[in-house]
């Protein structure tokens, strides 16, 4: 074998080295898998309870422990306007500390953001490990990400479920209507209130996942806030089909509502 064939067969090699290297998910998902260890104790099931019924407990969305460790973020829209309080009906969020444990925490609203989709609520006699909130900046194009929470309403099983993607885009909650036949009573409200920039995700939610932390996959530091019904609905109101695109809410209006409520 002459020597320019030898170099040649080296160079492939490495370049083989290389690609291997960049396919295997080894070395990206080992601090995903820490990550995630550390994030799922604050991840809550948010629901109602009510004994006489079957099943007693009514999963409507995610939420994540906050502040102090006595408050829960999540969607305004997953939390229920009224209660049946006749049939002793109760707002509570379920927490899974560690595998096969399950905790259960009465909660009441205490904070609501209505035009951001927000809202807080507070546990009843308990404190949880809560997430580290990031400084408030928009994001940026092509950053990786993940979320933990329950999609598919639980269906998929009881413990929360982590997915992951990269910032899509970041772009305003608000279209152009193409005539004022389009124009829905939302959208009427959503252009009164002023535009603002939400996180266009490369990454598949479900139904439930509502109220998802959207972190930083190396450091756990939340980024925004999963959407599945407020922006949806206000984006995609004109296709005839959901197109699968996952919207979250930056992270800055959770700050800005923690401090309302003096968190």
């Amino acid at each position: 074998m002459s020597i320019w064939s030898r170099l040649l067969r080296r160079s492939l090699s490495a370049e083989a080295l290389l690609i291997l290297a960049w396919l295997w998910p080894g070395a990206a998902h080992a601090d995903l898998t820490e990550t995630i260890r550390q994030v799922k104790p604050s991840i809550v099931a948010v629901g109602t309870f009510q004994r006489a019924r079957s099943p007693q407990f009514h999963l409507l969305g995610t939420g994540f422990v906050v502040g102090d460790g006595s408050l829960i973020a999540t969607n305004s829209h997953v939390v229920p306007t009224t209660l049946d309080e006749e049939h002793f009906e109760e707002l509570i969020v379920i927490s899974m500390p560690s595998p096969g444990t399950q905790q259960a925490f009465k909660v009441a609203k205490v904070g609501s953001d209505p035009t951001h989709d927000l809202a807080l609520l507070k546990l009843t006699g308990a404190r949880l490990a809560p997430l580290t909130l990031g400084d408030g900046g928009q994001g940026r194009e092509g950053q990786s990400i993940a979320f933990t929470g329950y999609p598919i309403i639980g269906i998929l099983g009881p413990n929360p479920a982590t997915h992951r993607g990269i910032v899509a885009a970041i772009t305003p909650i608000v279209l152009p209507q193409q005539g004022s036949a389009q124009l829905n009573a939302q959208a009427v409200r959503r252009a009164r209130e002023g535009a603002f920039n939400v996180l266009q995700l490369d990454a598949t939610a479900y139904p439930g996942n509502s109220g998802s932390p959207v972190f930083d996959p190396d450091s756990g530091v939340v980024l925004a806030i999963v959407n599945m019904v407020f922006v949806k609905g206000s984006r995609e109101s004109a296709l005839s089909q959901p197109s699968g695109i996952t919207y979250a809410i930056p992270i800055q209006y959770l700050k800005s509502l923690l401090a309302t409520v003096g968190r």
